[in-house]
C-alpha cells in the first residue's frame, strides 16, 4: 500500500491550511491536535510550509521549503526549529514511526521491539 514517501501531515503560511492525511484519522485525538500546533506553529515562525513524511522504511522527516522569492522565508530559523523539534518531540515522533511500521507496513510487533533495543530510530542522515 506504501511504496514509496507517505504524508502524515503538514501545514502552509502561503495557504494557511493545515492538512493531515486521512490514512491517519485513527490516530488519538490529542496527537493530531500536537500535529497540528507544532505545524502551525511552525509556519507562523519562520513561513514556508512544513510536511512531516513517513519514508518507505517507516521513518519519520520532516521537509521543510519556501516559494521563491520569499523574502519574508527564516531559512536559518527553519533549520534551528526543525532540531528543537526533534529533539523535543523525539518520544512522539517515535511512537508515530512505530505506528506506522506495524499498521500501514505490516511490521511484527517483536521486530519494532528488536529495533528500539538496537536504536534503529535514528535519522537516516546520521547512518
Amino acid at each position: 500500500m506504501y511504496q514509496n514517501e507517505t504524508v502524515l501531515c503538514g501545514a502552509s503560511k502561503y495557504t494557511r491550511k493545515f492538512y493531515l492525511n486521512p490514512d491517519f484519522d485513527s490516530l488519538p485525538k490529542d496527537i493530531k491536535d500536537e500535529l497540528k500546533i507544532m505545524c502551525v506553529l511552525f509556519t507562523e515562525d519562520v513561513g514556508g510550509t512544513i510536511e512531516l513524511i513517513f519514508t518507505e522504511k517507516g521513518n519519520l522527516r520532516i521537509r521543510t521549503e519556501a516559494e521563491d522569492g520569499d523574502a519574508l522565508y527564516d531559512d536559518i530559523g527553519s533549520a534551528l526549529l526543525v532540531k528543537k523539534m526533534k529533539n523535543d518531540k523525539e518520544e512522539l515522533f517515535m511512537k508515530l514511526e512505530m505506528y506506522f511500521k506495524m499498521f500501514a507496513l505490516g511490521m511484527d510487533p517483536e521486530e519494532l521491539e528488536d529495533e528500539v533495543r538496537q536504536g534503529r530510530f535514528e535519522d537516516e542522515d546520521d547512518e
